[in-house]
């Protein structure tokens, strides 16, 4: 389907996202499509993801232009107004943004006529004891050195609060949904239930749990393991756990993950995609699984994500593998597919090389 109306969101503060920002609005005056800007950095007043879509016209496609912090915020308005979302790469250690700036015009084209790629990512919602909020006494300390705060989650018209099933949250995370402590000296306790039973209960930093897509973001910093994004599951990893069982769990993508703080416990904090979102206190709980919205991405091309992973931490740079070059596939053939591969994820011959 053409396009017909462009959110775009820029980040400022990078030279080259300002330049290419000329090149989509001139790509945009040509082919008499609207493209508005979206300021999702806005320094006095914040909207959330459906006010930001409803004030760009709703459109059907949002570009980015900056890195992975920048293409998450894009995404949640995408998904809140059925976008399909664009990522211009000009990061450093991202896995989100695609395509390169030199050929964000040959991306637009590519979408404009329905030849690109679009490739669907597992999202997390979640649902809580109670709404999200961050204390006004908290909130200036919280927010020292960042821009003014997103507003709270809404709450859903379709919560069944009166049964014990909390408030269901307007959240979209495409990465993770973090658990953390408040005070410096105090670990959070949090009990930890899956699938509806209790876990373990845990004395840390902080507890994550993420989606696939997540799995290579502050999951994996803890010592989380990779995921394919092209699965869906439910990444479950304790951080700096006062305790000897440390390790991830990964759960199915229809087993919900609740965290419940406990009543020794300090406060803890909320965040949703690494934005501060809420401040739980002792007896409160939120739960996350799967969300029935999944974010849908722009691609040129079939994903190399393992390629991605490789250059991203320069896996194949390892001083053994020096004297024999650039390592050649270990199959892929310019020939057909055999029919026992025919149902694999295989990519173009071109690709493999």
């Amino acid at each position: 389907m053409p396009v017909r109306r462009i959110g775009l969101i820029v980040h400022q503060g990078r030279s080259a996202a300002v330049d290419v920002a000329r090149a989509v609005h001139a790509w945009c005056d040509a082919n008499r499509i609207r493209c508005t800007e979206i300021d999702v950095w806005a320094k006095e007043h914040r909207r959330g993801s459906r006010e930001e879509a409803a004030a760009a016209g709703d459109p059907d496609l949002v570009v980015t232009l900056g890195g992975d912090g920048t293409f998450l915020r894009g995404a949640r308005i995408a998904v809140n107004c059925g976008a399909t979302v664009l990522g211009v790469d000009l990061g450093k250690v991202g896995f989100l943004t695609e395509v390169p700036a030199d050929d964000v015009t040959q991306a637009l084209e590519a979408v404009h006529e329905g030849h690109a790629v679009v490739e669907e990512r597992m999202t997390l919602t979640m649902r809580a004891s109670r709404a999200l909020e961050i204390p006004k006494e908290m909130e200036g300390l919280l927010r020292y050195g960042r821009g003014p705060a997103l507003p709270p989650p809404r709450i859903r018209p379709a919560t069944t609060e009166g049964e014990g099933w909390g408030l269901a949250l307007d959240v979209v995370a495409l990465n993770d949904i973090v658990l953390e402590k408040l005070a410096r000296d105090h670990q959070v306790a949090v009990g930890v239930y899956l699938a509806g039973s209790l876990l373990a209960s845990y004395a840390a930093d902080a507890l994550a749990v993420a989606t696939p897509t997540g799995s290579t973001a502050y999951s994996f910093a803890a010592g989380g393991p990779v995921l394919s994004p092209h699965m869906d599951a439910v990444v479950f990893t304790p951080i700096a756990p006062h305790m000897t069982f440390n390790r991830t769990v990964v759960a199915a993508p229809d087993e919900p993950v609740a965290l419940k703080v406990l009543p020794h416990s300090g406060q803890a904090a909320v965040s949703i995609d690494g934005q501060l979102s809420g401040v739980l206190d002792p007896g409160d709980w939120i739960g996350v699984f799967r969300a029935r919205n999944r974010v849908r991405l722009i691609r040129l091309h079939p994903t190399d994500f393992y390629g991605r992973l490789r250059n991203r931490f320069r896996l194949a740079d390892a001083p053994a593998t020096s004297p024999d070059g650039e390592a050649a596939p270990f199959f892929r053939p310019d020939t057909p597919i055999p029919p026992d591969l025919a149902h694999m994820r295989l990519p173009p011959p071109s690709a493999a090389r």
